[in-house]
Formats: C-alpha cells, sequence, structure tokens
C-alpha cells in the first residue's frame, strides 16, 4: 500500500502594513535603537583596526565637541550643510529632487567673485551684493532645471546632475582661463580683500552661521507658520487635487524650487566668502549627498535639518581626526560614516512600516 503523499505545511508569512499614526516617542525610540546599532557596528569595526572604544569616545565626544578648536571647525562645516539641507528639503516639499546642489553652490560662488572682481557696490555694501549675486546665481541655475521639466517633460534628476558638469566646466574655464590668480599662477580667483570676507562673530566662527540659522528660522515660518508651506504640503500630497481647488500650484512649486537654489547659491558664497577667500575649483565638492542626507534624515522639517547638519558635521570632523591621528585609511573613515548614515536612514522604514507575522 502506497502512503499519501505529505501535504506541505504553511508556518505563516511575513506581511508589510503602512503605520497610520506613530507616537513621537515611540519614532524617537526607533530612531535611538538604529543609531545605536550603527555606532555598536561602527566600534566593532574600528576595535578590530586597533582602535579602543574609549579612545574612540574621547575622540567624538571629549575632543570633537569639547575642544574649542575642534568645535570651530565642527560649526564651520555645519554651516553650508545647514544651507543645502534646507534648500534640498524644500524643493523635495513639492515633489522636485533637486540633485543639482553643486552646481548652483558653483553659481554662487562664481556670482560672489564677480561682484568681487568687477567692484560691484560700494565696499560698505560689498558683502551684501555678493550674497544678492550669490542667491540670484544658484536661483537662475535650478530654475533652468524647472523649465527644462515643464517645457519639455526632462526628468530634474537627470536634468539638474548634468547641469551639475555643465556649472564645473564652466569654472574651471574661467579658473584656468579670464579669472586664474596673476600671482601665484594657480586654478583659483583672486584672495578677497577684508571687506569681502564674511567677519567672525565670536569664537572664531564666521557670520555664515548666523546667515544659516537666519535661513532655519525663515524656513520654518514658510514651511510651518505660512499659506505658501499649507499649500506646499496640499501639492506634495495630491498635486491633482489642489489643482481642482484653486491652489497655484505651479507658482507655489516654482517658488520653492527657486528658494532651493537660492539657499544651494548662499551655501556656495559663505564657502567662498569664509573658508577659502577665494573661488576655488573644489569648494563645492560633496554636497550633494550631504543636501539629500540631511533633507532625508530630517524629514524636510528646518529645525531638524539645522540639527542634522551639526552632527553630520560632527561625523565629519571626527572622521578626519582619525585619519589624522590614527593613520585609519580614508576609505574606513567613509565605511563608518556610510554605516551610521545607513543606520540612521533605516529607522525611517521601521516608523514608516509594520511587519507582522501571520498564520
Amino acid at each position: 500500500m502506497v502512503a499519501p503523499p505529505l501535504k506541505a505545511r504553511r508556518l505563516g508569512r511575513l506581511t508589510l502594513e503602512l503605520r497610520q499614526n506613530l507616537p513621537a516617542w515611540k519614532q524617537a525610540a526607533f530612531l535611538t535603537i538604529c543609531l545605536v546599532f550603527g555606532i555598536a557596528v561602527s566600534v566593532a569595526i574600528l576595535a578590530a583596526a586597533g582602535i579602543a572604544p574609549a579612545t574612540l569616545f574621547d575622540e567624538m565626544i571629549v575632543e570633537t565637541l569639547g575642544n574649542a578648536d575642534s568645535l570651530r571647525a565642527v560649526l564651520v562645516q555645519a554651516t553650508p550643510l545647514i544651507l543645502v539641507g534646507l534648500g534640498a528639503g524644500l524643493a523635495f516639499r513639492v515633489g522636485f529632487w533637486n540633485l543639482g546642489i553643486e552646481g548652483q553652490m558653483i553659481w554662487g560662488g562664481i556670482g560672489a567673485t564677480a561682484v568681487v572682481i568687477y567692484g560691484i557696490g560700494p565696499e560698505s555694501l560689498r558683502l551684501v551684493c555678493m550674497g544678492i549675486a550669490a542667491g540670484l546665481g544658484g536661483l537662475t541655475w535650478v530654475l533652468l532645471a524647472a523649465w527644462l521639466k515643464l517645457s519639455f517633460r526632462v526628468n530634474e534628476i537627470i536634468a539638474t546632475l548634468l547641469l551639475n558638469y555643465v556649472a564645473a566646466y564652466f569654472l574651471f574655464h574661467l579658473l584656468y582661463g579670464a579669472w586664474q590668480d596673476p600671482t601665484t599662477a594657480f586654478p583659483q580667483s583672486v584672495q578677497y580683500r577684508s571687506f569681502e570676507r564674511l567677519p567672525e562673530i565670536g569664537f572664531g566662527v564666521s557670520s555664515g552661521l548666523a546667515i544659516a540659522l537666519a535661513a532655519v528660522a525663515v524656513a520654518f515660518w514658510l514651511v510651518q507658520l505660512s499659506r505658501a508651506g499649507f499649500y506646499m504640503r496640499f501639492v506634495s500630497a495630491n498635486p491633482g487635487m489642489a489643482r481642482v481647488v484653486g491652489v497655484p500650484v505651479a507658482a507655489v512649486s516654482i517658488g520653492a524650487i527657486a528658494a532651493s537654489g537660492a539657499l544651494a547659491g548662499l551655501a556656495g558664497f559663505v564657502n567662498v566668502a569664509s573658508q577659502e577667500g577665494r573661488l576655488t575649483q573644489s569648494f563645492f565638492d560633496g554636497y550633494v549627498f550631504a543636501g539629500v542626507l540631511v533633507a532625508f534624515l530630517s524629514r524636510n522639517d528646518p529645525i531638524i535639518a539645522a540639527v542634522v547638519g551639526f552632527l553630520l558635521a560632527v561625523l565629519f570632523v571626527t572622521g578626519q581626526t582619525l585619519q589624522v591621528f590614527y593613520q585609519i585609511p580614508f576609505t574606513m573613515v567613509q565605511l563608518i560614516q556610510a554605516i551610521i548614515v545607513i543606520a540612521v536612514a533605516s529607522s525611517e522604514f521601521l516608523i514608516r512600516h509594520r511587519m507582522r507575522w501571520t498564520r
């Protein structure tokens, strides 16, 4: 007699559900757990490389945040990170993926340097003219990508990324040509004069930080308190319905996109007028990734973007310290930074989704 075949027994399945509402304390708990996990993995990797956990804590907390020079470096690094994070977040709020932050920073630096080279405006207002020119430069460059999308249906991700290269090569054309410093013959502009550089506001930090904090306050008012912020939320949630009920979708979108480019241009101005003191060929490197990262981790919230920008600056400065004093390879520094960033970003998945095992 042949035995009947055995039937496969289903144990159950894992289902993924969207969370409707999650209390703030649970969101903070998920974020903390993911952050601790990322730090633990990073500590284990560095311990395998010969750096004791106590030493790592000392470098990140005591030396970076407790040392005046290191804290000053963090604040300097955080200033452009906050500006580009705010800019990316405003564009994301209306569904425009602005990945052209570096190009907009380049045109911000070019606009500010043009004011310097051609002596536009009186000396007392030179910095104001430089800031306005930088904002207009970034604004104009991002609106070019918006025009390509609206007129020819060119995807903004492709348009903004490719426009980064156009801006970069135009910058190289200037620095290896008409704007090259005749004194040093290096590919950089002439040194800015004292009244063309952002002054310090104390603690050795330039007034660029004050510009970034003022931008945070304006962006918070715009996003949370103004009618335009309500329209942006409506446009992001359902642009078709927003158009039906009379929301000026095109005006709101273009306004947010223009503000995004202007903030990136201001970040370029802050870099060349404080850290660099002249226009160089690398003052914009890496800010596309940083801006998108700050906007993503802050969920496009201006206040949280300032906090994330500061913490990201702490991570960068600590990585530089490990590289210099402990001979840690740069690739390992990048690996540690990536692990922590991925761990924090993964908390977003847990906050938005719930996993359930069903039979």
